[in-house]
């Protein structure tokens, strides 16, 4: 049971993080969404540039404790993400390039989004 917690937590961390990098895009199609995009894209950004842990990290980990497992040092971006996308480890030179790609990805998006709003009114 807590294992599957465990893994639940992890997929609901995967989701909110693709959300937070591409979330945006869902603003073209449905302009409300950025009212739920923009705070989580905000909070992950803030999250990475101030090098604070997600509260879901320690619950993953707790939850694979309580399931008889070994909790994992590092954040969920280093034990999933980036074993990924990169060969080293999270440094905080990193965290402010995932930092800068969340917000520059989002600044695109929505610039095309209000520039396109004011094509239409």
């Amino acid at each position: 049971m807590y294992q599957l917690l465990a893994d639940a937590v992890v997929l609901v961390h995967f989701l909110f993080v693709l959300f937070a990098l591409a979330g945006g895009l869902l603003a073209l199609r449905w302009p409300r969404a950025a009212w739920l995009h923009l705070p989580m894209a905000g909070w992950a950004a803030l999250v990475e540039l101030a090098g604070w842990e997600c509260p879901l990290t320690p619950l993953e980990n707790r939850f694979r404790q309580l399931a008889g497992g070994t909790p994992y040092e590092g954040d969920f971006l280093t034990r999933y993400l980036l074993r990924l996308l990169y060969p080293e480890h999270l440094t905080a030179a990193t965290q402010r390039l995932l930092a800068g790609i969340v917000v520059a990805l989002n600044v695109i998006v929505y610039a095309f989004v209000l520039r396109r709003r004011t094509v239409r009114t």
